[in-house]
Formats: structure tokens, sequence, C-alpha cells
């Protein structure tokens, strides 16, 4: 019998539970993780977008920005739930039986409500913060001009309320073989380690 997914929260019944990871990890994770991919919808039609972001510890969400006007912004003002996964993907994992093939990856997955931040100062730290995660070494004002309200007007900044949100890591030397088939030749094990 089918589980019921509609009436559970969207990080219920993890698929590979011994691959889950704690609240802290998912700090860590989502500090250095480079791009994140937001997930919209309306009318029935979702839509993804690949971007940089910055999770806010202190107010616990998740900014990131984009146009002024445009499709996020117009999903966003009609349904502000949101999804957003971040992932770093390893290397190839062969195996000697299809079902068995595999590649390491970590991921995040996070779920909330989105709100476009309308005030100046709260906008200016928000975007601040993006650029210190991935620029931390310059300041502004120094290395580079303060953010102007031109600027501003110029840019949509969104935050998300993170509501919940899971974590995952599979980073084995291996995937399961099966003693049911010949084993896998060494040269193919050495072959995708290469290719990462």
């Amino acid at each position: 019998m089918p589980r019921d997914y509609i009436s559970q929260n969207p990080t219920a019944f993890q698929r590979r539970p011994h691959l889950t990871k704690d609240d802290a990890w998912i700090r860590g994770f989502l500090k250095t993780a480079k791009v994140g991919h937001f997930a919209t919808s309306i009318d029935g039609q979702a839509f993804i977008n690949p971007t940089t972001f910055w999770y806010d510890e202190e107010n616990h969400q998740i900014v990131f920005h984009s146009n002024l006007a445009g499709r996020i912004r117009s999903n966003l003002e009609t349904n502000p739930k949101v999804s957003m996964e971040a992932s770093e993907l390893g290397q190839m994992l062969p195996s000697n039986v299809a079902l068995e093939f595999s590649l390491q990856y970590r991921s995040v997955i996070a779920f909330g409500t989105a709100r476009i931040v309308t005030d100046t100062n709260e906008a200016t730290k928000l975007l601040n913060g993006l650029i210190g995660k991935y620029f931390p070494t310059l300041r502004a004002g120094q290395e580079y001009r303060e953010i102007s309200e031109k600027e501003l007007r110029a840019t949509s900044v969104y935050a998300i309320k993170i509501e919940e949100w899971s974590g995952k890591e599979n980073w084995e030397e291996r995937a399961d073989q099966s003693d049911e088939w010949q084993p896998l030749d060494e040269k193919w094990f050495e072959y995708y380690r290469n290719q990462s």
C-alpha cells in the first residue's frame, strides 16, 4: 500500500535514513555550498532557478536576490512557498550490478516561506552578508563601493524563513557490490576515481 505523502511534512519518510545529517552539519554545509537551486511554483507549474545564496544563521533564513521584475518575483508574490537545494558531488561509484551504481554526494534541501525584503537597511545588511560569504576578504567602503540606493532599487532581495530542512551525505569509497556476479575489475574503480 503506498504511503500517504500528502498529509506529511516535506521531510518525512527519508529513503536512506542512515545518510541523514544533523542540524549542525546542515548549517555548516549551507555556509560553504556555492550554488542553490530555488523552486517556486504558480498555477501548477514548477520553476527552478540556480543562484548564489547566503544562510543567515542568526535569523535562520536563506537569502538570495534576483532582478527587480521577473519570473521569480512574480511567482513569489503569488505563492511565497519555496524549496531550495544545494549539493556537492564527488566521484562516480561503479558496481557489478545495475541497481548499486552510485556517486558520492552531500546535499541539503530546505522548505520555507519567502518574503521580499523592502526595508533598505535590512536589504543592505542581507546583501552584505551574501557578498561576505563569497568574498570574505573584501570590505564595503574599502575594496568596493558600498551598496547604493540606486542599486537597491534595481534588485529584489528575498529572505526564506526555513520551516524544515534535511541533509544527506553519501561519501563512501565504493558502491555496494554483489557476490551474485563476477567482481568488477579494479581498473574501473581507478578509472572513475580519476574522472572526478
